[in-house]
């Protein structure tokens, strides 16, 4: 009874001092001639590349579209305009990645996405302001997220399991063993569709890192920002720097140098013009460059069925042929 009388009166003697105390702030408070506001701290996006976030080496930059945030004062932000120096850099950065990345072992490759997967999540919030700022509904935004996320776990599912339907057992006449493996091609230049912003961007660069290749990827020129955003996710997931390179500006600048690059081994393009695309085909075949051309509908996006499918990854392998002596 004696230690509740007490425990009550320090409970008693704790309540009292806080209204002094909070009046003592309150007075010192009021003694300062001057009371700084919260200042409106301005998002100075910057490209990410080798797993650095950096402003284009021209110092120019393009202007996105207005805030459509709702109840929100529309405003013009500025993104790095990528030059054809961006481009070199970001090769350079990608082969820099590309040995370490391709000898890691299947299973932790998967790991890495999977981890990819859990920072989407954790930042799904930010990501989802991020598209409906540029024009999408919560709603829509919601569901590009939740796709978004589905086909990170998908390629993380994928990692250790594709070899098996790609590899062979050849037949042979003589005393050999003969054995068909997937291996990664390289650099892979990826032109990301401008919409869905985010599930595009994420669902054509996982089935190309998921084998070892690496990425340099022109991001939307309608929502630059989304890509950048979910670039701060690739830098504080387990991804090493350099496995995925994010430019942003014009695709008409930035990918025509990357398709002629003696070190780019393979286009990825969606939803670019037709125009477009004919030069930089034509150009990549200068290099003997393999390349895709796709220009799947929004919607089309969102089947998980048929953008998980392993064909996705194929597309960006090499099939080596090992020979052996069998033993007999």
């Amino acid at each position: 009874m004696a230690g509740r009388a007490m425990a009550k009166t320090k409970t008693a003697g704790s309540a009292a001092a806080e209204p002094r105390s909070a009046s003592r702030a309150t007075k010192l408070r009021a003694e300062l001639p001057w009371q700084p506001g919260r200042l409106n701290i301005k998002k100075a996006w910057k490209m990410y590349i080798g797993g650095a976030f950096v402003r284009s080496e021209s110092g120019r930059y393009l202007q996105v579209v207005e805030t459509m945030m709702p109840g929100e004062k529309g405003t013009r932000e500025n993104v790095p305009r990528g030059s054809r120096k961006d481009g070199r850099d970001a090769v350079v950065a990608a082969h820099a990645a590309l040995p370490g990345w391709s000898k890691r072992t299947a299973a932790n490759r998967g790991q890495i996405l999977y981890r990819l997967a859990e920072m989407l999540d954790a930042r799904s919030e930010e990501l989802e302001r991020s598209l409906v700022r540029a024009g999408a509904t919560f709603v829509d935004a919601r569901a590009e997220i939740t796709a978004t996320i589905e086909r990170a776990v998908a390629y993380a599912g994928w990692s250790d399991k594709y070899q098996s339907l790609f590899s062979s057992l050849n037949p042979v006449g003589g005393p050999h063993f003969d054995f068909t493996l997937p291996e990664p091609m390289g650099v892979v230049v990826v032109a990301a569709p401008d919409k869905p912003a985010l599930l595009g961007l994420v669902g054509a660069v996982l089935p190309i890192i998921v084998s070892g290749n690496v990425a340099v990827v022109a991001a939307s020129e309608e929502d630059p920002r989304t890509a950048l955003t979910l670039a701060e996710v690739l830098a504080t997931s387990d991804l090493p720097g350099g496995v995925v390179n994010i430019l942003t500006g014009h695709k008409k600048e930035i990918l025509p140098p990357l398709a002629k690059h003696m070190d780019v081994h393979a286009l990825d393009l969606h939803g670019v013009d037709d125009a477009l695309s004919k030069e930089l085909v034509e150009a990549a075949a200068d290099t003997v460059k393999r390349s895709r051309v796709r220009s799947l509908s929004a919607d089309a996006w969102y089947d998980l069925e048929a953008c998980t499918t392993p064909l996705w990854i194929e597309r960006f392998v090499e099939m080596k042929t090992i020979w052996h002596p069998s033993g007999s």
